[in-house]
């Protein structure tokens, strides 16, 4: 069998890499250095974990189909997965080793590979809060189900109070135009990335990501109803990328362009 490609893992790299196979199928092979070679076939929505960087491995394939072989490479930085055992689970993270496996499904995992594949391809002026999110959701999901020992996840019940609440709407208005992170919204509420995501949702009905989202329309038609400013000028106040990204994110909300609002003012 003649290998189409052929790639050597690198045992320092920062993350940890999944691999979500998104269309077509493949035959692929695996070997750590100087060992046998051990394959299998790769079908749309398999998934490859390959957490154990202590071993340099080799990695071959040769596509099956002739529809085009897709593939979302997905990297959780270790470093975030260490603090999310830490904060979740009270656990010493060096203690702590993740399973590899090859070929295997899992909805969760292709749910959180597909929106963020969708987020790339149309982002949105809060994308980077629903990438910290999702990674969130993906540290959490390992530390469950793909690890050495399961994992007992210390949730919290209660809701954002009133006054965390407030913090951090005033926040997010007091900064709307910036580059949000959910670090920097979770610090207003005092508690860790994941708990403050989860117990937002709780509390408000929707994600931070889609809350913020909200805020930032909120802020363009405001701007737009009360002032005369330019169309990119209320778009970068209001937190998008730029014009284009307003009216985008806009008519998607709204059932038309910024310019057609302001027109029925």
């Amino acid at each position: 069998m003649q290998f189409e490609g052929f790639i050597e893992s690198d045992p320092d790299m920062p993350y940890i890499p999944l691999v979500l196979f998104a269309g077509g199928a493949m035959y692929m092979e695996r070997r750590p250095v100087n060992g046998s070679w051990k394959g299998g076939i790769m079908r749309a929505e398999d998934l490859m974990l390959a957490p154990d960087g202590s071993v340099s491995s080799e990695l071959r394939w040769n596509s099956l189909t002739s529809e085009p072989t897709q593939t979302l490479h997905l990297h959780l930085r270790k470093d975030l997965f260490a603090r999310t055992v830490e904060e979740v689970a009270d656990y010493d993270p060096a203690r702590l080793t993740l399973i590899g496996r090859s070929g295997f499904q899992d909805p969760l995992l292709t749910q959180i590979g597909f929106a963020l594949w969708r987020e790339l391809e149309q982002p949105t002026p809060a994308g980077k809060l629903y990438a910290q999110t999702a990674a969130q959701m993906l540290a959490v999901h390992l530390l469950q189900h793909y690890t050495c020992a399961p994992m007992q996840i210390q949730e919290r019940s209660q809701g954002l109070t009133r006054q965390q609440v407030q913090r951090v709407t005033d926040f997010i208005q007091a900064h709307l135009s910036q580059d949000l992170t959910l670090e920097a919204l979770a610090q207003q509420a005092g508690f860790s990335s994941y708990h403050f995501a989860r117990l937002f949702r709780q509390t408000m009905g929707e994600s931070p990501h889609q809350f913020v989202l909200r805020q930032r329309v909120e802020r363009a038609q405001h701007l737009l109803k009360k002032t005369d400013d330019p169309l990119a000028y209320i778009a970068l106040e209001s937190g998008f990328a730029n014009q284009s990204h307003l009216t985008r994110i806009f008519k998607r909300y709204l059932g038309l362009t910024p310019r057609g609002f302001r027109q029925q003012e």
